[in-house]
């Protein structure tokens, strides 16, 4: 389980998230959804420092998070990041294979499995025909899946997705629900942060929603439909439609 307790955190001497605790449970889709502005990145971003925790804990699996060395928290946790500011001239595969930095000596050698597992996250993300095209002329689509893939190569038990269907279109953004649900089904622990609340309410175990930079609830989805809590929270309406295929959630 990753657990945030009591954890105050923000950026430089910028307050953002006071007094947040939360629980993420092993082997479970949890998502988290809010409105613009209400602390989701910079929760997540607590895992990687690029917000500074600055009270409080966080504890994976019983132990320190933050106590670990860099390294360390690479091999147990991978997080895929909102925006990349800068985008790699390099091959897909090469890019893919950084992902395997965290379990690599000083050499960098890779073993046979670490040529395994990054073909394997390749093959997985759909990206394996691109592996000779440089990163920096894809398209966003394909490109987050190179990043993606590049997540999976770290061969964590525990990966954050911080709103990984943006540049995907409807098709892309379809079969990564899938792919999240492959994840789920291997007992990967899969963290997510979603737009689409729709989407949230499928594929979730547990919904975190945040409001004003504060866990407003963490619920599954049913209990979450039964409070009403994303009318209140989005201040919008739902209707919910179903048939053979399954539910469908409209919001206005």
């Amino acid at each position: 389980m990753l657990e945030f307790c009591h954890v105050n955190a923000g950026y430089g001497s910028t307050a953002v998230l006071n007094d947040i605790s939360v629980c993420f449970h092993k082997g479970k889709i949890t998502t988290i959804i809010g409105p613009n502005g209400c602390g989701k990145t910079t929760l997540l971003q607590c895992l990687n420092g690029s917000s500074k925790v600055t009270a409080g804990s966080i504890r994976l699996d019983e132990a320190d998070f933050l106590a670990m060395p860099l390294k360390e928290r690479a091999r147990r946790l991978s997080l895929l990041p909102q925006v990349r500011t800068i985008i790699p001239a390099l091959p897909v595969k090469t890019l893919v294979e950084h992902g395997r930095f965290p379990h690599l000596g000083f050499s960098r050698r890779k073993s046979e499995r670490d040529i395994a597992l990054v073909n394997d996250a390749m093959e997985f993300a759909h990206v394996s025909p691109y592996a000779a095209q440089y990163a920096d002329t894809l398209s966003g689509g394909i490109r987050q899946r190179a990043f993606f893939a590049m997540t999976l190569a770290q061969d964590c038990e525990y990966i954050v997705l911080d709103e990984p269907t943006t540049y995907l279109d409807l098709k892309g953004q379809r079969e990564f629900m899938e792919m999240i649900q492959q994840l789920k089904a291997q007992g990967r622990t899969v963290i997510l942060v979603l737009h689409d609340l729709g989407q949230a309410l499928k594929i979730s175990d547990t919904l975190v929603i945040m409001e004003n930079r504060r866990i407003a609830a963490a619920v599954t989805p049913e209990e979450c439909l039964r409070q009403h809590i994303i009318e209140k929270v989005f201040d919008v309406q739902l209707k919910v439609f179903h048939d053979a295929d399954g539910f469908y959630y409209f919001f206005h």
